[in-house]
C-alpha cells in the first residue's frame, strides 16, 4: 500500500543483513554473519556490490555508521555464550574518501563481549554500545573522533547496578538483561533504549560526565514490556518513538511501539501504541514484532510527522504521527521471503534525503530499495 519494491540485491544468497549507511550514492550494508558489502546505488533499480569488508573470525561486524571521510564497523562477539575462541572487541575505523577503496585506520578495543551498535552522526563524538569484563551489560562509551586515526573516550554511563561491585544498587528482578541498546542524539540530550530497563534520557552536554534525566521503566507505566532497543526523538517535536524488539519466534508479548511525550523531559508519558498490522503473521513463521525505525539522522529524510519502522515478517511500515494521540498507518510492503526462508525478516531501515528507502532482512534477502507516495 503506497509503498512499491524499486531495487533489490539478495548478496547471492548470502544476504543477512543488518545496519545501513550511505556516502554519495554508495550503500555500506553490515551482515549479520558476515563483514560488509560496498554496494553501488547510483542507479537504485540496479544495486550491484563492488567491494567487500571481511570479518574477523567468530566477531559481529554488524553495524556501520558514516559522517563525512569516516566509516565506523563494530566489533563484537558472534556467540551468545563465552568461548575459548578469539574474537575482536571494539570498533575499527576506516578512511572512505575513496568509498570503493576503505582503509582501516585506527582500531579502538574496549573489551568484554565487544560493540554492539553505535551512533555517530556529527564530528566529533560517537555515542557508543561498548563492553567491559567489568560490567554485566554493555553501556554507553563516548568517544572522540577529532583525529579518526586515533579515537579516544572522553566518557562513559551505566545504570548504577551494572558494574561489577555495584549488585546491591541493582533495582531490577534477576532475570532482566539490563544494558544499552543504543542512544540517538538531540543538542545536548541522548535517548536511550536500555533493554529491559526501558528508556534513559541523559543529558550530555559535559561528554564526560553525563548526567540522568529520567529513567521510563515502560513495563511499569504502559503494561508488558521488553527489550527496549531504539528510543528515537521526532524532529521539531517533544516526542520519541520507541520501539522494543521482537526476540522470538513465536513472541512471548506482544512486542510494542510506543509514542511517547517528553515535553516534560523529567515526567515522560506514553500518549499511544502504533497499531500492530493486521494479518496471520503469528503463523508465518519469523519473528512477528517491531525492530528499528528511520532514526533521522543529519542528511537523510526528516519529518517528524513520519514513522518508518522495520516490522520483521510484516515487512517496512509506515505512520502518520501529526497527532499523536491517533496514529495511523499510511503504507507498507512487504517483500517475498528469500529461498529457504519462512518469511521475510525486515531488520533496519534508513530513509535517505531523496525519499528511498533502504530496508535489509536479517536472513537472507539482502537490501531492498523502496520508494512511497507523496515524497
Amino acid at each position: 500500500m503506497n509503498l512499491r519494491l524499486v531495487g533489490h540485491i539478495d548478496f547471492d544468497g548470502t544476504g543477512d543483513c543488518m545496519h545501513v549507511n550511505i556516502k554519495d550514492g554508495v550503500a555500506f550494508v553490515a551482515h549479520q554473519n558476515g563483514g560488509t558489502s560496498i554496494v553501488d546505488v547510483r542507479d537504485p533499480s540496479d544495486p550491484r556490490r563492488v567491494g567487500y569488508l571481511p570479518v574477523p573470525p567468530n566477531t559481529h561486524s554488524h553495524k556501520v555508521q558514516i559522517v563525512g571521510d569516516v566509516l565506523l564497523v563494530n566489533r563484537e562477539r558472534r556467540s551468545d555464550e563465552l568461548t575459548p575462541e578469539p574474537w575482536l572487541a571494539g570498533l575499527s575505523v576506516f578512511d572512505i574518501k575513496n568509498p570503493f577503496r576503505p582503509r582501516e585506520i585506527a582500531y579502538w578495543p574496549c573489551g568484554g563481549r565487544g560493540v554492539h551498535r553505535m551512533t555517530y552522526w556529527e564530528e566529533p563524538y560517537a555515542y557508543v554500545t561498548a563492553g567491559s569484563p567489568d560490567f554485566s551489560g554493555q553501556f554507553l562509551a563516548i568517544l572522540d573522533l577529532s583525529n579518526p586515526a586515533s579515537p579516544r573516550e572522553v566518557g562513559r554511563w551505566w545504570l548504577p547496578g551494572m558494574k561489577n561491585g555495584e549488585e546491591d544498587r541493582r533495582s531490577w528482578t534477576k532475570g532482566s538483561a539490563v544494558q544499552l541498546h543504543h542512544g540517538l542524539p538531540r543538542a545536548d540530550r541522548l535517548y536511550c533504549g536500555w533493554w529491559d530497563a526501558g528508556v534513559v534520557i541523559l543529558d550530555i552536554s559535559s561528554k564526560s560526565a553525563p548526567q540522568l534525566i529520567s529513567h521510563v521503566e515502560l513495563d511499569k507505566i504502559d503494561g508488558p514490556s521488553a527489550c527496549t532497543h531504539t528510543a528515537c526523538p521526532l524532529p521539531g517535536r517533544d516526542a520519541l518513538v520507541v520501539t522494543d524488539e521482537c526476540v522470538e519466534e513465536p513472541p512471548r508479548i506482544e512486542y510494542q511501539v510506543r509514542l511517547v511525550d517528553i515535553a516534560d523531559e523529567n515526567n515522560p508519558k506514553v500518549v499511544s501504541r502504533l497499531p500492530v498490522p493486521e494479518g496471520d503473521f503469528l503463523t508465518r513463521g519469523g519473528r512477528f514484532g517491531p525492530h528499528n525505525v528511520h532514526e533521522y539522522r543529519p542528511g537523510s529524510y526528516q519529518d517528524g510527522n513520519r514513522v518508518f519502522l522495520a516490522y520483521f515478517n510484516a515487512g517496512v511500515r509506515v505512520y502518520d504521527v501529526t497527532d499523536l494521540a491517533n496514529p495511523k498507518e499510511i503504507a507498507y510492503c512487504i517483500p517475498k521471503a528469500p529461498a529457504g526462508s519462512p518469511a521475510i525478516q525486515i531488520n533496519d531501515i534508513l530513509v535517505d534525503a531523496d525519499g528511498l528507502i533502504y530496508a535489509t532482512d536479517r536472513l537472507a534477502g539482502g537490501l531492498y530499495i523502496m520508494e512511497m507516495d507523496g515524497i
